[in-house]
């Protein structure tokens, strides 16, 4: 009997010490790694699989990194307000803390996003606003005013400021080109611009076929016209491609925004005179930044509010919300070779 006591003890004086040492070292591990401790962001363009969003996404997923946070990218395969109501769904349903989008329609996602709003999800949005009241900041790209004008000045530039001039632009509710379309005839009704006579809008939809399919619509139908600008990184690239296809350099002079990567060879080659852009990198990385801080409660939107983005220095909330990337880069064949975006 009594060495069945002793054993009895034994053994609880050992579970005891296993117990012990089995809390401290989970104590000891139970520091969380730096991604476990971040957040979760999810990352909606308008639509994958095109240079400039897979360029956010880099930026996006480095600011990440440095942050501590975790950034999903996906969205649908081609512009659809409807197929990104899927994935903000999509983000709500497996629990991520935020989402940063740039918008196909500003109104058709909007009852989404304050949807997962309600449920403590964060909105961003960069590139291409939603309704206002659907997001919590909005990351712009250099202001819509300077972007317009420029695109008008670049064009004018080369064709000595008259003949007939078209814009390819991209979805009709595109809210970004449809606020640059707006300064851009704002700017031609200046005299400087008089001889500019803008005879139609076309709408490549981001497509590169459905551009390039525009873009010889234009040539076509309007024999006599003197310049093209495409505020969009697929309809400019499209542009080029047909006015090269159809030995129309020179004829028909191009600009808009495109990057380098895309359109080095027209502009070295003399097709396109002119293009502009900013970092699309920086662009992710700044929204995921905005988004962070966001979630940290540093920022609520309200105008004067700072915060730290990394590499980007200090950025300042100005009115409706907003956070300006910086200003365009312009690019022509003395300097196009200097980036590679």
């Amino acid at each position: 009997m009594r060495r069945k006591r002793v054993a009895a003890v034994t053994a609880l004086v050992v579970a005891a010490v296993a117990i012990t040492i089995g809390l401290t070292a989970g104590i000891g591990s139970a520091k969380p790694s730096k991604a476990a401790a971040g957040n979760k962001v999810y990352l909606i363009p308008k639509f994958i699989g095109i240079p400039v969003f897979t360029q956010n996404s880099i930026g996006a997923k480095q600011a990440a990194k440095e942050l501590g946070d975790t950034v999903t990218y996906n969205g649908p395969t081609t512009a659809s307000a409807t197929g990104q109501v899927q994935f903000i769904n999509t983000a709500v349903q497996q629990g991520y803390k935020a989402i940063i989008i740039s918008a196909d329609d500003p109104n058709a996602v909007a009852p989404a996003l304050k949807r997962a709003a309600a449920k403590g999800v964060k909105v961003v949005s960069y590139d291409a606003d939603t309704a206002p009241d659907a997001r919590s900041i909005f990351v712009s790209p250099p202001d819509a005013k300077s972007i317009g004008e420029a695109q008008v000045e670049w064009l004018g530039s080369v064709i000595g400021y008259k003949g007939q001039i078209a814009i390819l632009s991209a979805a009709p509710t595109a809210a970004n080109q449809n606020t640059w379309i707006k300064y851009m005839k704002a700017a031609l009704k200046k005299s400087k611009y008089k001889g500019m006579k803008l005879v139609k809008i076309a709408y490549g939809n981001d497509d590169d076929t459905k551009s390039a399919q525009e873009m010889q619509a234009l040539l076509q139908a309007y024999p006599n016209l003197k310049g093209v600008i495409s505020p969009t990184t697929v309809g400019v690239a499209a542009a080029a491609r047909v006015l090269t296809q159809q030995s129309a350099c020179g004829k028909v002079q191009l600009t808009g925004l495109g990057l380098p990567s895309q359109m080095r060879t027209y502009v070295k080659a003399g097709c396109v005179k002119k293009v502009g852009l900013w970092s699309e990198s920086d662009f992710g990385y700044l929204a995921e930044y905005a988004a962070h801080n966001v979630l940290t409660g540093k920022l609520t939107g309200k105008a004067g509010e700072s915060f730290k983005a990394g590499h980007l220095g200090s950025r300042t909330v100005i009115a409706n919300q907003t956070v300006i990337l910086s200003k365009p880069l312009v690019f022509t064949k003395g300097n196009i070779d200097k980036y590679h975006c």
